[in-house]
C-alpha cells in the first residue's frame, strides 16, 4: 500500500513546502484540500495548474487526489451540484490527480430514499465527464451517509466505473460499522482509505496515529488479507481544530506507525 497525507493537516501551506515534507518525511503522495482558502482550487490558470503538475512530478510525489466539497445529495437544483463536480474533475484532470472526492451532504428535508436518488442521478451524469477526463469520483463515508451501507445505497444506483468510493473509517466506526463489515460492503468500489485517530466518539480532535480509539489495525489486517493495494491516506483535521498539534512533527512517527501495522498484518 502506499502513503499519503492531506493538505488538511497543514492549511494554506504553500505547495513547494508540501511536497517538501512529503518527501522528507518518506510520503508517497499527498491529498490536496481543494477549497479557494487553499494553494489548489478551481480557480487556478492553466499555467498555475501546470506549474503545481510539476512541482509534485520534480519531487517524486503523487497528487492522490483532490478533496473537494460538493454535496451530491443535497437538496435544490441539480445543475450548481453538477457544475462543482465538473470544475473539480478539469482541476484534476489538469494537475494529473486520478481522484475526486464529493461529500454526500443530504437534508433533513429529504427522506433517505429521496437523497439516494439525488445523489445517484447527479454521480450518474458527473461519471461521463470523469470518463471522458479519466478520472475517478469518490463518494466519502461522510455527514448523512457515514456507513459503508449507507454509501452503497447510492453506488448501486450509480454503476458506472467512474463512481467509486473513499472509505473514511473514522465515519463508519461512528456509524457503529465493524472495518471487516465496512470492507466488504466498499471493496468493489474502494478509491483509497482515509485514516486517522481520535481520542472518542465524543473528542474528535485529531491525534497521533496509533494514539487513539480508532481501529486502525483492524483496518490494515482487513485490507492486508484481501490484498488490497491501493493507498492509505492520513486526514489530519487541524483545519478545524486549532489546539491540535501541528502535523509536520508527526509525520514521520505516523509514516511509521501506518507501516509497522502493514509490516504486522502482512
Amino acid at each position: 500500500m502506499k502513503l499519503a497525507f492531506s493538505t488538511l493537516g497543514v492549511p494554506g501551506l504553500a505547495i513547494s513546502e508540501v511536497v517538501g515534507l512529503a518527501a522528507a518525511h518518506g510520503y508517497h503522495g499527498v491529498e490536496l484540500r481543494t477549497h479557494p482558502e487553499e494553494p489548489v482550487h478551481p480557480g487556478l490558470t492553466p499555467e498555475q495548474r501546470a506549474d503545481v503538475a510539476a512541482e509534485f512530478k520534480a519531487a517524486g510525489v503523487e497528487i492522490l487526489g483532490l478533496a473537494g466539497y460538493a454535496r451530491v445529495a443535497a437538496p435544490g437544483a441539480d445543475e450548481p451540484v453538477l457544475a462543482e463536480v465538473r470544475a473539480l474533475l478539469d482541476l484534476a484532470h489538469d494537475v494529473g490527480a486520478p481522484f475526486v472526492r464529493v461529500f454526500p451532504g443530504a437534508g433533513t428535508e429529504q427522506t433517505p430514499e429521496e437523497a439516494d436518488a439525488t445523489a445517484a442521478r447527479r454521480l450518474g451524469t458527473a461519471a461521463e465527464h470523469a470518463d471522458d477526463l479519466g478520472v475517478r469520483i469518490l463518494l466519502e463515508t461522510h455527514d448523512s451517509h457515514p456507513t459503508g451501507a449507507d454509501a452503497m445505497r447510492v453506488l448501486g444506483l450509480v454503476g458506472h466505473r467512474r463512481v467509486g468510493a473513499l472509505w473514511d473509517v473514522m465515519h463508519t466506526w461512528l456509524g457503529g460499522e465493524q472495518p471487516v463489515e465496512s470492507f466488504a460492503t466498499l471493496s468493489p468500489h474502494l478509491g483509497y482509505v482515509q485514516v486517522k485517530d481520535i481520542a472518542s466518539a465524543e473528542d474528535t480532535t485529531p491525534l497521533p496515529l496509533g494514539a487513539g480509539v480508532l481501529p486502525l489495525t483492524d483496518v490494515v489486517e482487513v485490507l492486508s488479507r484481501h490484498g488490497w493495494e491501493g493507498w492509505l491516506c492520513w486526514e489530519y483535521e487541524k483545519r478545524w481544530y486549532e489546539a491540535a498539534a501541528p502535523l509536520p512533527g508527526l509525520l514521520s512517527p505516523g509514516r511509521e506507525h501506518l507501516t509497522r501495522l502493514l509490516t504486522e498484518s502482512a
